[in-house]
Protein backbone atom coordinates (compact mmCIF):
# COMPACT_ATOMS: atom_id res chain seq x y z
CA UNK A 1 0.00 0.00 0.00
CA UNK A 2 1.30 3.82 -0.55
CA UNK A 3 0.88 6.67 0.84
CA UNK A 4 -0.33 9.78 -2.02
CA UNK A 5 1.69 12.83 -0.41
CA UNK A 6 0.86 16.62 -2.11
CA UNK A 7 4.15 18.65 -2.58
CA UNK A 8 3.78 22.10 -3.64
CA UNK A 9 6.13 22.95 -6.31
CA UNK A 10 7.03 25.77 -8.74
CA UNK A 11 5.39 24.85 -12.03
CA UNK A 12 5.00 26.58 -15.20
CA UNK A 13 1.52 27.57 -16.35
CA UNK A 14 -0.30 27.31 -19.87
CA UNK A 15 -1.39 31.15 -19.55
CA UNK A 16 1.55 34.11 -20.12
CA UNK A 17 1.91 37.75 -19.62
CA UNK A 18 3.75 40.03 -21.91
CA UNK A 19 7.38 42.09 -20.25
CA UNK A 20 8.67 45.20 -22.13
CA UNK A 21 11.96 45.01 -23.83
CA UNK A 22 14.47 48.33 -23.89
CA UNK A 23 13.48 48.92 -27.46
CA UNK A 24 9.50 49.08 -26.69
CA UNK A 25 8.64 45.50 -28.49
CA UNK A 26 6.61 43.10 -26.37
CA UNK A 27 7.97 39.63 -25.37
CA UNK A 28 5.81 36.75 -23.88
CA UNK A 29 7.12 35.14 -20.84
CA UNK A 30 5.48 32.27 -19.34
CA UNK A 31 3.96 32.52 -16.08
CA UNK A 32 5.24 30.93 -12.76
CA UNK A 33 2.61 29.56 -10.70
CA UNK A 34 2.27 27.43 -7.75
CA UNK A 35 1.38 23.40 -8.64
CA UNK A 36 0.80 20.20 -6.99
CA UNK A 37 3.26 17.45 -7.19
CA UNK A 38 2.34 13.47 -6.15
CA UNK A 39 4.56 11.65 -4.48
CA UNK A 40 3.83 8.29 -3.51
CA UNK A 41 5.76 6.87 -0.48
CA UNK A 42 5.16 3.07 0.26
CA UNK A 43 3.42 2.30 3.79
CA UNK A 44 5.60 1.41 6.59
CA UNK A 45 3.97 -1.01 9.52
CA UNK A 46 4.95 -0.10 13.21
CA UNK A 47 6.84 -2.89 14.42
CA UNK A 48 5.36 -5.92 14.91
CA UNK A 49 2.40 -5.21 13.03
CA UNK A 50 1.09 -5.48 9.33
CA UNK A 51 0.67 -3.18 6.73
CA UNK A 52 -3.24 -3.49 4.85
CA UNK A 53 -0.80 -4.85 2.12
CA UNK A 54 0.59 -7.37 3.99
CA UNK A 55 -2.55 -8.47 5.33
CA UNK A 56 -4.06 -8.29 1.61
CA UNK A 57 -0.97 -10.54 0.83
CA UNK A 58 -1.66 -13.24 3.46
CA UNK A 59 0.86 -12.11 5.66
CA UNK A 60 -0.30 -13.59 8.81
CA UNK A 61 1.79 -12.10 12.32
CA UNK A 62 3.37 -14.61 14.67
CA UNK A 63 4.12 -12.36 17.55
CA UNK A 64 2.57 -8.85 18.58
CA UNK A 65 5.49 -7.42 20.18
CA UNK A 66 3.31 -7.43 24.16
CA UNK A 67 2.91 -10.89 24.70
CA UNK A 68 4.14 -14.70 24.04
CA UNK A 69 0.68 -15.47 22.72
CA UNK A 70 1.49 -18.69 20.31
CA UNK A 71 4.39 -19.43 21.58
CA UNK A 72 5.30 -22.33 24.09
CA UNK A 73 8.31 -24.97 25.04
CA UNK A 74 9.58 -27.56 23.09
CA UNK A 75 7.37 -30.18 24.04
CA UNK A 76 6.04 -28.28 26.76
CA UNK A 77 2.53 -26.06 27.27
CA UNK A 78 4.05 -23.33 28.51
CA UNK A 79 6.57 -19.99 27.70
CA UNK A 80 9.94 -20.66 29.25
CA UNK A 81 10.65 -18.17 31.97
CA UNK A 82 14.40 -17.85 30.69
CA UNK A 83 12.37 -16.26 27.65
CA UNK A 84 10.76 -12.94 27.73
CA UNK A 85 8.83 -10.29 25.78
CA UNK A 86 9.96 -6.84 26.25
CA UNK A 87 11.13 -3.51 24.25
CA UNK A 88 8.92 -5.24 21.36
CA UNK A 89 11.10 -8.72 21.14
CA UNK A 90 11.26 -12.31 22.47
CA UNK A 91 14.27 -12.20 24.12
CA UNK A 92 16.35 -15.48 25.25
CA UNK A 93 18.13 -14.46 28.28
CA UNK A 94 21.55 -16.06 27.81
CA UNK A 95 22.90 -18.57 30.64
CA UNK A 96 26.30 -18.84 29.93
CA UNK A 97 26.17 -22.25 29.75
CA UNK A 98 26.07 -22.79 25.67
CA UNK A 99 24.10 -25.90 24.97
CA UNK A 100 23.63 -27.03 28.51
CA UNK A 101 21.42 -23.80 28.68
CA UNK A 102 19.25 -23.27 31.77
CA UNK A 103 16.70 -25.51 33.07
CA UNK A 104 14.22 -22.47 32.66
CA UNK A 105 14.50 -22.24 29.13
CA UNK A 106 15.29 -24.15 26.17
CA UNK A 107 13.69 -23.84 22.71
CA UNK A 108 10.69 -22.58 21.84
CA UNK A 109 8.36 -23.28 19.03
CA UNK A 110 4.61 -21.69 17.47
CA UNK A 111 1.97 -23.73 18.33
CA UNK A 112 0.66 -24.42 14.51
CA UNK A 113 2.09 -26.90 12.03
CA UNK A 114 3.75 -25.36 8.42
CA UNK A 115 3.95 -26.95 5.05
CA UNK A 116 4.44 -24.53 2.45
CA UNK A 117 5.21 -20.82 3.14
CA UNK A 118 7.44 -18.14 3.60
CA UNK A 119 8.86 -16.83 6.90
CA UNK A 120 10.35 -13.59 7.66
CA UNK A 121 11.69 -12.12 11.22
CA UNK A 122 14.03 -10.17 12.59
CA UNK A 123 17.24 -11.42 14.75
CA UNK A 124 19.48 -9.81 16.95
CA UNK A 125 22.49 -11.67 18.47
CA UNK A 126 24.78 -10.92 21.44
CA UNK A 127 28.52 -11.03 21.44
CA UNK A 128 29.82 -14.31 20.81
CA UNK A 129 26.73 -15.80 20.78
CA UNK A 130 24.66 -18.29 19.02
CA UNK A 131 21.26 -19.50 18.16
CA UNK A 132 19.13 -20.97 15.19
CA UNK A 133 15.96 -20.74 13.77
CA UNK A 134 14.30 -23.95 12.73
CA UNK A 135 11.58 -25.14 10.49
CA UNK A 136 9.81 -28.51 9.78
CA UNK A 137 10.24 -29.54 13.26
CA UNK A 138 8.87 -32.49 14.99
CA UNK A 139 8.04 -32.96 18.24
CA UNK A 140 8.88 -37.22 18.58
CA UNK A 141 12.16 -36.67 19.88
CA UNK A 142 14.12 -34.51 22.83
CA UNK A 143 15.51 -31.83 20.81
CA UNK A 144 13.86 -30.13 17.81
CA UNK A 145 17.27 -29.85 16.33
CA UNK A 146 16.97 -34.23 15.77
CA UNK A 147 14.20 -33.66 13.17
CA UNK A 148 14.88 -29.71 11.56
CA UNK A 149 16.88 -28.14 9.40
CA UNK A 150 18.12 -24.83 11.20
CA UNK A 151 19.02 -21.25 9.87
CA UNK A 152 21.91 -20.19 11.51
CA UNK A 153 22.27 -17.51 13.78
CA UNK A 154 25.84 -16.33 14.99
CA UNK A 155 28.47 -13.42 16.05
CA UNK A 156 30.95 -14.35 13.09
CA UNK A 157 33.61 -12.51 14.66
CA UNK A 158 33.96 -14.57 18.01
CA UNK A 159 31.89 -17.52 18.03
CA UNK A 160 34.21 -20.47 17.25
CA UNK A 161 31.52 -22.07 15.47
CA UNK A 162 32.24 -19.94 12.53
CA UNK A 163 35.73 -21.39 11.98
CA UNK A 164 34.10 -25.33 12.15
CA UNK A 165 32.06 -27.36 10.14
CA UNK A 166 33.24 -27.07 6.05
CA UNK A 167 33.62 -24.06 4.28
CA UNK A 168 31.39 -21.53 6.80
CA UNK A 169 28.45 -23.95 6.84
CA UNK A 170 28.16 -22.79 10.43
CA UNK A 171 27.83 -19.06 10.07
CA UNK A 172 25.07 -16.82 10.20
CA UNK A 173 22.06 -17.77 7.49
CA UNK A 174 23.85 -20.96 6.76
CA UNK A 175 21.85 -24.15 6.74
CA UNK A 176 23.50 -25.45 9.59
CA UNK A 177 26.42 -27.78 8.89
CA UNK A 178 25.04 -28.70 6.09
CA UNK A 179 25.00 -25.58 3.20
CA UNK A 180 27.47 -22.38 3.70
CA UNK A 181 25.29 -18.79 3.01
CA UNK A 182 26.56 -17.18 0.28
CA UNK A 183 27.56 -14.21 0.09
CA UNK A 184 28.43 -14.05 3.86
CA UNK A 185 26.16 -10.81 4.54
CA UNK A 186 25.39 -10.68 8.41
CA UNK A 187 25.64 -7.63 10.13
CA UNK A 188 27.54 -7.02 13.16
CA UNK A 189 26.69 -7.73 16.60
CA UNK A 190 23.68 -5.73 17.98
CA UNK A 191 22.77 -5.11 14.65
CA UNK A 192 19.35 -6.33 13.26
CA UNK A 193 18.95 -9.11 10.30
CA UNK A 194 16.18 -9.58 7.97
CA UNK A 195 15.76 -12.92 6.91
CA UNK A 196 13.11 -14.92 5.09
CA UNK A 197 12.76 -18.43 4.77
CA UNK A 198 10.41 -20.12 1.91
CA UNK A 199 9.54 -24.04 2.17
CA UNK A 200 7.59 -24.99 -0.97
CA UNK A 201 7.08 -28.55 -2.26
CA UNK A 202 10.58 -29.44 -0.94
CA UNK A 203 12.70 -26.04 -2.71
CA UNK A 204 14.00 -24.19 0.33
CA UNK A 205 15.59 -20.28 0.39
CA UNK A 206 16.93 -19.00 2.48
CA UNK A 207 17.31 -14.87 1.83
CA UNK A 208 19.23 -12.79 4.29
CA UNK A 209 19.19 -9.21 4.37
CA UNK A 210 17.90 -8.98 1.13
CA UNK A 211 19.94 -11.73 -0.71
CA UNK A 212 19.33 -15.68 -1.64
CA UNK A 213 22.19 -17.10 0.04
CA UNK A 214 21.28 -20.88 0.70
CA UNK A 215 19.36 -22.76 -1.95
CA UNK A 216 18.28 -26.65 -2.14
CA UNK A 217 15.96 -29.77 -2.33
CA UNK A 218 14.26 -32.20 0.29
CA UNK A 219 14.34 -35.50 0.04
CA UNK A 220 16.28 -35.79 -3.69
CA UNK A 221 19.01 -38.00 -3.92
CA UNK A 222 21.73 -35.48 -3.26
CA UNK A 223 20.04 -34.26 -0.21
CA UNK A 224 20.48 -37.66 1.45
CA UNK A 225 24.16 -38.03 0.39
CA UNK A 226 24.96 -34.35 1.72
CA UNK A 227 23.30 -35.31 5.34
CA UNK A 228 25.20 -38.47 5.31
CA UNK A 229 28.38 -36.55 4.82
CA UNK A 230 27.30 -34.52 8.09
CA UNK A 231 27.31 -34.65 11.58
CA UNK A 232 23.87 -35.66 11.77
CA UNK A 233 23.17 -39.18 10.76
CA UNK A 234 25.21 -40.34 14.55
CA UNK A 235 22.68 -38.04 16.41
CA UNK A 236 19.69 -39.45 14.27
CA UNK A 237 19.65 -42.43 11.76
CA UNK A 238 16.33 -40.86 10.46
CA UNK A 239 17.51 -36.98 9.84
CA UNK A 240 17.52 -36.81 6.31
CA UNK A 241 13.92 -37.76 6.74
CA UNK A 242 12.37 -34.15 7.34
CA UNK A 243 8.90 -34.00 7.57
CA UNK A 244 6.84 -32.25 4.85
CA UNK A 245 4.97 -30.04 7.80
CA UNK A 246 5.95 -29.15 10.74
CA UNK A 247 6.96 -26.49 13.73
CA UNK A 248 8.70 -23.33 13.45
CA UNK A 249 11.33 -23.02 16.25
CA UNK A 250 13.89 -20.47 17.59
CA UNK A 251 16.75 -21.95 19.54
CA UNK A 252 17.91 -21.41 23.04
CA UNK A 253 21.61 -21.89 22.66
CA UNK A 254 22.54 -20.16 26.23
CA UNK A 255 22.94 -17.29 24.78
CA UNK A 256 21.01 -13.52 24.84
CA UNK A 257 19.33 -13.42 21.40
CA UNK A 258 16.49 -11.13 20.35
CA UNK A 259 13.23 -11.94 17.40
CA UNK A 260 10.87 -9.26 16.05
CA UNK A 261 8.69 -8.49 13.42
CA UNK A 262 7.90 -12.35 13.00
CA UNK A 263 5.07 -13.47 10.39
CA UNK A 264 4.37 -15.73 7.99
CA UNK A 265 2.79 -16.55 4.62
CA UNK A 266 1.28 -19.92 3.52
CA UNK A 267 2.17 -20.72 0.04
Amino acid sequence: MKKRIFVLALGIATTSFMISCGNGAKKEAPAAEAAEEVVEVAEEAAPNTLTEAEKSDGWVSLFNGTTSEGWRGYKNDHFPSAWQVVDGTIHMIGSGRGEAGDKEGGDIIFDKQYQNFTLSLEWKISEGGNSGIFYLGEEELDFIWKTAPEMQILDNEKHPDAKLGTDGNRQAGSLYDLIAAKPQNAKPVGEWNQIEITVYKGTVVHKQNGVNVVEYHLWTPEWNEMVAGSKFPGLNKDWADVASKGYIGLQDHGDDVWFRNIKIKEL
